[in-house]
């Protein structure tokens, strides 16, 4: 599943070549992908005329403020926005297309069909239509994201902190790649409970959090299956990863064979000599 970097990147690339633009006009190819609203023709005719302002991103969330509402997206697995010519071929899994002048085109494409898209009035809050945005903790690069609010989350969870990482209520965008790279940046292991980090470690894994995602955002994201940019092209951090996909492969620090374990139902990878349990 795309993760922040990735859904960053989606952004910042939406907001170089769509921002100012109309959509003048759109085509819905299947109806589940468009969760609100529950008429295909009404989002048709609804978001048709509008002018994009400026793309936002909240956690995995993309949010275009619209000259009368909201787009949201949810790229989920395998979803992909690509920005292509009208007349280039349809890829087989597209299901949302947004024309625009100039033989411009913007294609919601989503292989496994679990992403999805979201048309908000202007009259009501997007996250009373997007319900997920309720629930999402602080950004990583907010102040509120703090040393001490990640002590007082951490020190009363009795949870592993691999699975805390991935709690989007505590903080939000970090999924599982980035998770497994802030805890080897930190020297901790996936499976420490959360309530035993010392405060020098939670230090380290605050920081670490924030040094992986930025390097990841600067490497236009991670591609190991689904994500492409908006223009098709793969992110490049995969080739940097430290662990998450190395299981086997010798640890870029000390050599000792990366290895790979299940926990909370989620692979977690890991350098056996770094991150000591």
């Amino acid at each position: 599943m795309p993760e922040l970097p990735e859904v960053e990147t989606v952004c910042r690339g939406l907001n170089y070549v769509t921002s100012g633009l109309v959509i003048m006009g759109a085509d819905v190819l299947l109806s589940r992908s468009v969760a609100f609203p529950d008429s295909d023709s009404t989002f048709v005719q609804e978001v048709k005329s509008q002018k994009i302002l400026q793309w936002h991103r909240r956690g995995k969330y993309l949010l275009a403020q619209l000259s009368e509402g909201y787009l949201g997206v949810h790229l989920r697995m395998t979803g992909q926005l690509l920005w292509v010519k009208q007349d280039s071929p349809l890829q087989k899994h597209t299901r949302v297309r947004f024309f625009f002048a100039d033989n411009q085109e913007l294609r919601f494409v989503d292989t496994r069909t679990f992403g999805k898209v979201w048309l908000v009035n202007q009259d009501v809050a997007p996250d009373s239509i997007i319900t997920g945005l309720q629930k999402l903790g602080y950004e990583p690069f907010d102040a509120q994201f703090s040393v001490t609010y990640f002590q007082d989350k951490l020190k009363r969870c009795r949870r592993p902190i691999k699975t805390v990482l991935l709690d989007q209520g505590i903080v939000a965008g970090i999924g599982n790649i980035y998770a497994d790279e802030a805890l080897f940046v930190s020297n901790i292991h996936p499976q420490t409970l959360a309530c035993d980090l010392s405060s020098s470690q939670i230090e380290r894994l605050h920081s670490a959090i924030l040094e992986v995602l930025e390097t990841a955002i600067a490497s236009g994201g991670t591609t190991f299956s689904d994500f492409l940019h908006i223009t098709g092209v793969n992110g490049n951090y995969g080739g940097k990863a430290w662990v998450y996909g190395r299981k086997g492969q010798p640890c870029r620090i000390c050599s000792n064979i990366i290895e790979k374990i299940k926990l909370g139902g989620r692979s977690s990878h890991f350098c056996p000599q770094c991150q000591k349990g």
